[in-house]
């Protein structure tokens, strides 16, 4: 059964879900199949403008030092970034080319690692480059396709099959019909896969 993985850049738990969701899914037997997304659409369609984790203080406290326990217990770097959210347009936008490809697991997780546990701008171009580079990519190729209408449609056509789904938040997981929300809910949802 396949599980799909769906995610946001920008999104604070979609990091350590991100991180290690190819190694709980593999130790559950399941098919792992990453979706990028983006959560600015969806947000607008509520009527907010910014992260819950802004509007809302008390619950941007708690969510990074939530955070900062589910890090510690992975062994996982966080830092946060200058800027919360960052954008993540472009670095959906590869991800999404590189849908059926190797790569792109390896790639996303480098973008989240850029942004929480390096402190890096990932809607600079420099800073994807650099990520594609280390993975043996054409760079320049990949970025000039992700500009292109091509790969805007297929981010846009990714976002309307999320919000179809019922996604309002990331990480989700979907395992046909069912939807988990929510880095705690990878177990559940790998569960519910095998059943």
């Amino acid at each position: 059964m396949k599980v799909e993985f769906w995610y946001e850049f920008a999104s604070t738990y979609s990091y350590p879900a991100a991180m290690r969701a190819a190694r709980e899914a593999g130790a559950a037997g399941v098919d792992l199949v990453w979706r990028p997304f983006l959560l600015g659409p969806i947000f607008g369609a509520q009527g907010w403008n910014d992260s819950p984790f802004n509007i809302y203080p008390a619950k941007g406290r708690y969510m990074w030092r939530d955070m900062a326990r589910i890090c510690e217990a992975e062994g996982l770097t966080l830092e946060k970034p200058a800027i919360f959210p960052q954008n993540g347009l472009r670095a959906a936008r590869l991800a999404v080319l590189g849908a059926d490809e190797d790569w792109m697991p390896e790639f996303s997780r480098r973008v989240y690692l850029a942004n929480f546990a390096e402190g890096k701008d990932i809607s600079d171009r420099a800073v994807l480059s650099a990520i594609l580079t280390s993975l043996d990519l054409d760079a320049a190729a990949l970025i000039e396709q992700a500009n292109e209408q091509p790969a805007k449609d297929k981010l846009r056509a990714q976002n309307e099959e999320a919000v179809a789904k019922g996604i309002f938040g990331a990480p989700s997981f979907v395992v046909g019909g069912e939807l988990f929300w929510g880095n705690d809910r990878m177990e559940e949802a790998f569960a519910w896969a095998k059943r």
